[in-house]
């Protein structure tokens, strides 16, 4: 199992179909939109407007997301994908057969390959036996994600694939979880040079103590992936003549199967006097290779040139909402270097771009 992955992208193209320019100018166009969490709603219209266009029925969602559907069956295949981006404006252009532009990799990239392959899958087929979801959901990069929260109270569909870059030829299947803390600590106000220890004092301690258990936590970790990642976001104090607070931001990622409530009140032991609130959990996922999914996968990449892998991430994403609620078969997929993300320099290759819309119209057709 491979943990990290690179996209290896398709030669440069030196024409375009009509198609595979409509395609194009779906991403540049969506890309161009700026759409942070909580403010999506300009992007969202945007591609409401192209799907309709591309024959999609849309379907109004309370959390605000993009939702179309395409094609009729009994089968449903939901194409969940993320609309809102990280805050970091990068001018939009097009060179050397290259897309810059925030969001060009996460996630609007894998978003306009879901649209781009399901209208291509109907157009193939002359009309999809089997209904395709495509979903932009609103608010994945902010604690809560309401727009995958409010696709989880769907009924379970047949398949569901999550729209994050894995590179054109693999397929990701799984993400760690996240826990937020938040470390108070009060003191009474104690004259520098007196005795005792100070709340930064302490809290620096804690956060000493924390790396040290973690560490315990990981010596029996395969690889990154089952390991207990960790970051310190924030570090204040303040007092106000009376009283001392010394606050830490932290976070942890979290392996899939880890014993959330057993870290948590070591959490707390480690903490002694200071508080420790719970600022965001959502636990980590995992599926197999022997999901029904990868195999025509697995052919598409082939067809396309390709030699399939798969991938681990260390992040998050809508898997870990929808995954456990669900329990249908499931993977991430889509164009672009997840290296990238939340990154000035994010960019995606327009022929791996196009090249993943035909490997995923493949497989719809395929399911």
């Amino acid at each position: 199992m491979v943990v990290t992955h690179a996209s290896r992208s398709a030669p440069d193209a030196t024409t375009h179909t009509d198609a595979e320019r409509a395609d194009i100018e779906l991403l540049r166009g969506l890309v161009a939109i700026e759409s942070l969490s909580n403010e999506e709603g300009a992007a969202v219209s945007y591609l409401r407007a192209l799907m309709a266009a591309r024959g999609f029925t849309l379907i109004d969602d309370s959390a605000g997301s993009a939702v179309g559907t395409i094609g009729a069956g009994e089968r449903h295949i939901v194409l969940l994908g993320h609309i809102d981006t990280v805050p970091g404006r990068i001018p939009v252009e097009i060179k050397d057969g290259v897309l810059h532009g925030r969001g060009a990799v996460d996630a609007k990239g894998p978003l306009a390959t879901f649209v781009a392959a399901a209208t291509a899958a109907a157009a193939a087929t002359g009309g999809l036996n089997k209904r395709v979801t495509v979903v932009g959901a609103t608010g994945e990069e902010i604690i809560g994600s309401p727009g995958a929260h409010q696709v989880a109270t769907w009924p379970a569909p047949d398949f569901c694939i999550i729209g994050e870059p894995s590179g054109w030829d693999a397929l990701c299947l799984g993400y760690r979880g996240s826990l937020s803390l938040i470390y108070r600590l009060r003191r009474s106000t104690r004259h520098t040079a007196g005795p005792g220890e100070s709340v930064a004092q302490a809290a620096v301690d804690f956060w000493n103590s924390l790396m040290a258990e973690l560490a315990e936590w990981n010596a029996t970790a395969t690889n990154s992936f089952t390991s207990i990642g960790h970051s310190l976001r924030g570090f204040n104090t303040v007092g106000d003549g009376l009283t001392d607070e010394a606050v830490l931001s932290i976070g942890l990622r979290l392996p899939p199967e880890l014993d959330v409530d057993r870290l948590l009140e070591r959490i707390r032991e480690l903490a002694l006097d200071a508080a420790v609130e719970i600022d965001g959990l959502q636990l980590g996922y995992r599926t197999t290779k022997r999901s029904k999914l990868v195999p025509p996968f697995l052919r598409a990449i082939r067809a396309h040139g390709g030699m399939p892998s798969f991938t681990l991430k260390l992040g998050t994403s809508d898997m870990n909402v929808v995954g456990p609620v669900w329990d249908c078969p499931i993977a991430a997929y889509g164009p672009g270097d997840s290296s990238l993300d939340h990154t000035p320099e994010e960019r995606i290759e327009l022929a791996e771009y196009l090249r993943a819309v035909k490997i995923l119209a493949d497989v719809l057709v395929a399911l």
